[in-house]
């Protein structure tokens, strides 16, 4: 596939691979994972009589690891029919601008598909926050107020027991017995 080996060995790990029953490899692709981010890179095959199914098999897996890690777009490179038919679209400049830095500096022509709708999804989140926002708020609103209440209690009762015990210490004064001694 004149893929550059040197800089895909590194990134082993990423690849998904589908073997034959004798497990020869039939093909393999590439997903890495940034943000809420996918990439599918480095598509190859040993046999392109078995690429498109190769490619059902990868693309079950991408769904699953893409619900795995919450990802709202996928992003590729790879120019097969097999991508468009599933819904990937050429990316335009407002769409490209969403691509993570670190795949910026790949050059091509992009494709995508969007999963799961970004600004919806962020809306969503910022409503739960202001909403979570002000109940934390009311809450230490009402607590605040709870312990100026306290404060105010516990003030009046040390208060009201320093004036008892100031009558005891006058009253103990005044009613001492001045024979004793």
């Amino acid at each position: 596939m004149r893929l550059p080996a040197d800089e895909l060995e590194k990134r082993l790990k990423e690849f998904q691979i589908v073997e034959n029953a004798d497990g020869n490899i039939l093909g393999a692709i590439g997903i890495a994972f940034s943000k809420q981010h996918a990439l599918l890179y480095g598509e190859g095959f040993s046999d392109f009589s078995v690429a498109d199914a190769a490619r059902q098999l990868f693309w079950e897996r991408l769904q699953t690891l893409a619900a795995n890690h919450g990802v709202f777009r996928i992003w590729t490179q790879e120019k097969s029919p097999f991508w468009t038919r599933w819904g990937f679209q050429p990316a335009n400049e407002e769409i490209i601008s969403r691509l993570p830095e670190e795949w910026k500096n790949l050059e091509g022509k992009w494709f995508t598909l969007e999963l799961k709708n970004e600004e919806a999804i962020s809306a969503a989140l910022e409503n739960k926050f202001a909403g979570f926002m002000d109940a934390e708020k009311k809450q230490t609103a009402s607590i605040s107020k709870k312990a100026r209440t306290l404060r105010i209690i516990v003030t009046v009762i040390f208060f009201a027991i320093g004036i008892l015990c100031f009558a005891v210490v006058i009253y103990l004064l005044i009613h001492r017995n001045p024979f004793q001694r």
